[in-house]
């Protein structure tokens, strides 16, 4: 069969490699054509746009880049179009797939969504877009089932892919300077976009000599080159000498061997809880983003971690709190025994919440299912 795919973030982009990779074990003759990065890409099939050139943050950026956007759904459903596949399998990203799988529907398209918007946190009435013109919801945190269905909108849980992505993967070595320094590691993960980057990393890097018996390492996101996270460390008012190291590709193998970390608030925050990493979650967005943002959110946190445990475990740092004498205070709490041993505790229940490993294989197998009913 003939499957296209969109993923328009490096967390979709990974959950979009695994579960191809499962859909082929289902469909030995399995064609894929799709939007994704370079996780997706190294499955096969033909890459269309890659995630570097898709990922917009915010209402501000969102708008600042309309034309480009509006462009790329054209492009997308022209392609759609001409490639008339088989199935349309949506990740996350709702922006621009809830846009497509309205045009799919009405043109007869088949298509699943894979790895629910997070319509439970802000936009609720997006739930009777999604119950008209989607298919089949595959969704991956526990409570998604529940809210779906006080809306009498069926959908199959599958569990987490993170499980299995993190038991899966393979990094290479950290660089050997990294290595040989014998102080304990703090990682700092300011994000995958280029917004959400530069509005991160300099105020997470401020607190790098406050912390010297520490080394602090920064996970590169795999779209941004390293002359933009150095621009940004220039401007940091560390002596070059103080910098972080910048790494690629290897964020799993950072957070297997950190002590603590400091996290922009999104998929990562849960990557570092199912490594068992103390952390402290960061968020800053323009002023009117985070004034549109707390109109609209319903929910009373912000990381993956509290929302899933129904209660707040980990420290979040949001706008004017996200600044050099919180983290300080924050992240000195983080490094002290007790506070390691409580949260500890902690992760283990979160992941005893997300279910078994399997989640692409299970989605995979449905999809095949209903592909052939």
């Amino acid at each position: 069969m003939k499957y296209y795919l969109i993923a328009g973030e490096a967390s979709g982009d990974l959950h979009g490699a695994n579960l191809m990779r499962a859909l082929a074990q289902q469909d030995e003759r399995a064609n894929f054509r799709y939007w994704g990065g370079d996780q997706m890409q190294g499955v096969g099939g033909t890459l269309v746009k890659h995630i570097r050139d898709l990922a917009f943050m915010g209402f501000v950026e969102v708008v600042a880049n309309l034309r480009t956007i509006l462009g790329n759904i054209r492009y997308c459903k022209e392609d759609i179009q001409t490639w008339s596949p088989d199935v349309l399998i949506l990740i996350d990203y709702p922006g621009f797939n809830l846009r497509i799988v309205k045009w799919a529907k009405q043109r007869g398209l088949r298509n699943f969504y894979y790895i629910s918007p997070q319509i439970w946190a802000w936009n609720t009435k997006r739930v009777h877009q999604i119950g008209q013109h989607v298919d089949r919801m595959f969704v991956i945190l526990p409570f998604e089932r529940e809210f779906y269905q006080r809306f009498h909108y069926e959908v199959d849980y599958v569990g987490h892919p993170l499980i299995e992505a993190i038991e899966q993967q393979t990094t290479a070595p950290l660089p050997a300077p990294i290595l040989a320094d014998p102080r304990p590691l703090i990682a700092l993960l300011p994000g995958s976009r280029r917004q959400e980057v530069s509005r991160m990393l300099r105020t997470m890097a401020s607190v790098v000599a406050r912390f010297p018996d520490y080394q602090f390492v920064i996970a590169g996101a795999p779209a941004l080159d390293t002359e933009f996270y150095q621009s940004l460390l220039r401007h940091s008012g560390l002596p070059p000498d103080q910098q972080p190291p910048l790494v690629f590709g290897q964020t799993y193998a950072l957070l297997k061997r950190a002590r603590a970390a400091l996290v922009a608030s999104g998929t990562a925050t849960l990557e570092t809880a199912l490594f068992r990493v103390p952390q402290v979650v960061c968020y800053r967005g323009s002023a009117f983003n985070y004034w549109i943002f707390r109109s609209l959110i319903k929910v009373p946190y912000i990381s993956l971690v509290n929302l899933i445990m129904g209660e707040k475990i980990v420290e979040e740092l949001i706008q004017d709190r996200f600044n050099a004498d919180e983290l300080e205070r924050e992240l000195g709490r983080l490094l002290t025994e007790e506070k390691a041993r409580e949260l500890a505790l902690q992760y283990e229940q979160l992941r005893q919440k997300l279910g078994d490993r399997g989640a692409s294989e299970r989605a995979a197998a449905l999809m095949w299912g209903y592909l052939n009913a």
